[in-house]
């Protein structure tokens, strides 16, 4: 079982930035996949940012080049730093677990992110 809590959320004027932390309980943290979802009303859970058990990292074309993803399993954590943030990314922001057998994944309960133009 792994729980995860996510923080760092808030309101930024278009431009800013933002790190949003991913805290997961466990001792087997640092074998889990971890990616970063995101979703606004009405809509879909999309996907921004993986960062994968081998230590490659995937990004949505829409977030590329202005967010990473990073992890310290020291910490149990996984960080998601936003830049050059846009309006059109606002929305209720989510980590995600994916154990190493891929049978399991876990869900956080969301950080809201605003951005204002």
């Amino acid at each position: 079982q792994v729980h995860l809590v996510e923080s760092g959320g808030g309101l930024v004027q278009a431009g800013g930035s933002l790190r949003l932390s991913c805290a997961a309980s466990g001792r087997t943290f640092s074998s889990y996949a971890m990616a970063w979802f995101r979703q606004t009303p009405g809509n879909e859970r999309e996907f921004v940012a993986q960062f994968m058990r081998g230590g490659s990292t995937n990004y949505a074309d829409s977030v590329k080049g202005r967010f990473t993803i990073s992890r310290d399993n020291a910490r149990n954590t996984v960080y998601l730093q936003m830049n050059s943030l846009k309006p059109e990314d606002t929305a209720r922001y989510y980590c995600k677990a994916t154990s190493p057998s891929a049978i399991w994944e876990y869900w956080g309960q969301g950080t809201q992110v605003t951005v204002s133009s």
